[in-house]
């Protein structure tokens, strides 16, 4: 389960280190724009050293590669590969064949180091308006795709407009990336909300995309990650409801009754889901434990 994910640049050793302890659920290790040309080949070697020696405990690793359009991203996957990172996060991945083309050389890498093929998987960064409008396809190209991930700042750069904190100008975006995700079943990420300062917008800019259906959000600073977990955690209130109409289900059962109500209202397939999804999420949190299902799940 991802609720935040935390970029962290890969030639920053002493962010590197601490990183399993800054709360996010998934670290992604930047080898892209957060590292200078002339530092790509030490900070490749610094995150392969650290994922090999660290662990990184209670979080997932991912690894932003550079873009097919350099010489770098073969030698990224070269030396990343082998350190078994949990996701790749190709960039500005605009079609399809983006994606095969990096899958296919992650299989031959795989196959070279005996692991398991298809074991690496792959998180989209949509940060082009072809690839928002390509977004569907891209969800599908491959089973290593295992969700996508919406880049706000080079999107708005491709779309020749102001990037805002109140983020009008990407609403397209992002209800286009969650409509194709959910449909091909897979998670789907927001882009990081940039004012390092504004605590009270960083907490609007996450319920506000919750609210659209994302997983989970991403951050570029530490000090957001608290808030997105808040934000992306069932609360108390939720699972409670959660757990009355599960109740409600076992009682009609019991009853003998076809459809059964809550609150006065019918609860139908939708709400059950619904439901389910924030007992699952609860339980993974260690918020509640599996009983609460009781026979109706």
């Amino acid at each position: 389960m991802r609720r935040s994910m935390l970029f962290l640049p890969g030639n920053t050793p002493n962010m590197i280190i601490n990183g399993d302890s800054l709360g996010a659920d998934c670290i992604i290790l930047d080898l892209e724009d957060a590292v200078a040309p002339d530092q790509k080949d030490a900070a490749r070697m610094l995150v392969r050293s650290a994922m090999l020696n660290m662990g990184f405990v209670g979080c997932e690793t991912a690894v932003r590669i550079n873009g097919l359009e350099t010489d770098c991203w073969r030698h990224d996957l070269d030396a990343i590969i082998p350190a078994r990172p949990d996701l790749i996060m190709p960039v500005k991945t605009s079609c399809a064949e983006y994606v095969v083309t990096i899958d296919e050389y992650i299989t031959e890498l795989e196959k070279k180091h005996g692991m398991e093929v298809g074991s690496t998987k792959l998180l989209p960064l949509i940060e082009t308006a072809m690839g928002v409008e390509n977004a569907f396809e891209i969800a599908r190209s491959s089973k290593r795709v295992t969700a996508l991930f919406l880049g706000g700042e080079d999107l708005t750069a491709d779309l020749r407009c102001r990037r805002t904190k109140e983020s009008n100008e990407i609403n397209y975006a992002r209800t286009r990336l969650i409509s194709a995700a959910r449909a091909v079943g897979i998670d789907v990420y927001d882009t990081p909300f940039t004012d390092v300062n504004d605590d009270e917008g960083i907490r609007t800019d996450a319920m506000y995309a919750k609210s659209l259906g994302f997983s989970g959000k991403a951050a570029i600073s530490p000090r957001h990650v608290r808030t997105i977990n808040e934000v992306f955690s069932p609360t108390v209130e939720e699972i409670e409801y959660a757990r009355l109409v599960f109740e409600a289900i076992e009682e009609g059962k019991a009853q003998g009754k076809g459809a059964v109500s809550l609150r006065g209202k019918m609860i139908d397939a939708p709400i059950v889901e619904r439901a389910r999804q924030t007992l699952d999420m609860a339980i993974q949190l260690g918020m509640t434990d599996g009983n609460v299902f009781g026979g109706g799940r």
